[in-house]
């Protein structure tokens, strides 16, 4: 049986069609005929709002079957890290890959609408793997960003590349080597 792998996208206009679509193809292609990604469209891309994206992602996340790899990229990494922080009733997921996302909290982005926290690991099950990467050329999120989530989730591995971009080259190799060695 397949491994499911759920991929959240990043904001803006055109993100889902345009942009992320490339880093789900990627994706796909590199982790192979042992995976399923699903790649659902968040609400108002260009108008992203955490209590919307939160509710498409908490049906989804009771739509996965357990174990389940979560990846996230740039606000959509952001909002999937605060949503699993809020979960009461915690969803069973077998690791947690963010690429590009902004922190928001001390040191990183204010936002109106998600709550700057800096204890999100403590909404997370115990043991359950945690990887951020970022890119050194990344001209969106400053590089810090990634480097404020490896205080707030100690546990987690953060991995920084050079000469890539926000959108990571529209390269998943580095991800998925790391999917598959947790599942």
């Amino acid at each position: 049986m397949a491994k499911e792998v759920l991929f959240v996208q990043g904001a803006g206009e055109g993100a889902h069609d345009r942009w992320d679509s490339e880093l789900v193809a990627s994706l796909k292609r590199e982790l192979g005929d042992g995976y399923v990604v699903r790649y659902p469209r968040m609400p108002s891309e260009d108008d992203a709002s955490y209590a919307a994206w939160k509710a498409a992602l908490v049906s989804e996340f009771n739509s996965l079957e357990e174990d389940a790899i979560l990846v996230g990229h740039s606000l959509g990494g952001t909002i999937l890290i605060h949503a699993l922080a809020e979960q009461r009733q915690k969803p069973t997921f077998g690791g947690l890959f963010v690429i590009a996302a902004p922190f928001i909290g001390e040191g990183g982005w204010a936002s109106d609408d998600i709550d700057g926290r800096n204890d999100v690991s403590a909404g997370f099950p115990p043991g359950v793997p945690v990887y951020f990467y970022h890119g050194a050329d990344d001209d969106v999120v400053p590089t810090t960003h990634v480097h404020l989530y490896s205080k707030a989730i100690p546990h987690a591995v953060v991995r920084t590349f050079e000469h890539r971009d926000h959108q990571f080259n529209n390269d998943m190799s580095d991800v998925a080597r790391d999917i598959r060695s947790v599942g």
